[in-house]
């Protein structure tokens, strides 16, 4: 195998390894935001509870005082009636008390049905505050605990990092920025072994030609299709 070749598939493999590092952090991550997320979307419930049950004492204290209104009339037309002399007068004071017993009826059941409700929310309202206590100690426990496990791995990453860039040193810097493109279009996969004059990156057949001059070895060669570095690997062997 050409030597520069073998450095790169060297390098690739400690790439590799980096990529894993990254991806182990990155879904860390993820998923500590997802759980973040959560937490913050059962708070604004709880905000959004603590609107509703505000709202429904306001609603509830303005029908007390229109239920206060409506009796003080009533009363007074009662009052009235006692001093009446047509029977037009008394029955358009009997048909306002009616109404205003029909009006005060119909606002007794709202207020029943805004305090029903007022009081499922304030139900709710208590089981998610807390879920929200234990969810909020939870999370500040997985956040040390994922800060903890990035830095362990940042750690372990630092170190290929380092040997990734001392061995990258040694290689021909033109192979080296072909290589580093490669990588960079290919999800990591710059160079790929032949097997049986087929790419292993593109599994597209290599003109024969080409791949008799991979055989050879002597210099750096591409996938006419993938345009990956390319070395022949037996059928029997391992990248």
């Amino acid at each position: 195998m050409n030597e520069e070749i073998k450095q790169l598939t060297e390098l690739q493999v400690i790439d590799l390894e980096i990529a894993k590092f990254d991806a182990e952090i990155n879904a860390e991550k993820a998923a500590l935001t997802k759980r973040e997320k959560a937490f913050n979307e059962r708070h604004s419930l709880i905000e959004e509870l603590k609107g509703k049950i505000e709202a429904a004492e306001t609603q509830r204290r303005q029908l007390e005082a229109q239920l206060a209104d409506e009796m003080s009339r009533i009363k007074e037309r009662q009052s009235k009636m006692m001093q009446v002399q047509t029977n037009r007068e008394y029955q358009s004071l009997l048909k306002e008390i009616e109404d205003g017993k029909k009006s005060i009826k119909e606002k007794e059941e709202e207020a029943v049905r805004i305090m029903e409700a007022s009081e499922a929310n304030a139900k709710i309202l208590a089981e998610q505050e807390n879920l929200i206590k234990e969810g909020k100690k939870a999370l500040a426990q997985e956040t040390a605990q994922a800060e903890k496990h990035a830095g362990e791995v940042e750690g372990k990453k630092a170190k290929i990092v380092a040997k990734r860039n001392a061995m990258a040193k040694e290689i021909n810097s033109s192979a080296l920025r072909k290589y580093d493109m490669l990588r960079t279009r290919r999800n990591g996969k710059a160079v790929v072994g032949v097997v049986n004059g087929i790419c292993q990156g593109c599994f597209m057949s290599i003109p024969p030609q080409h791949f008799n001059d991979i055989l050879k070895g002597d210099r750096i060669l591409n996938c006419p299709t993938c345009q990956r570095i390319l070395f022949h690997r037996p059928e029997s062997g391992k990248e």
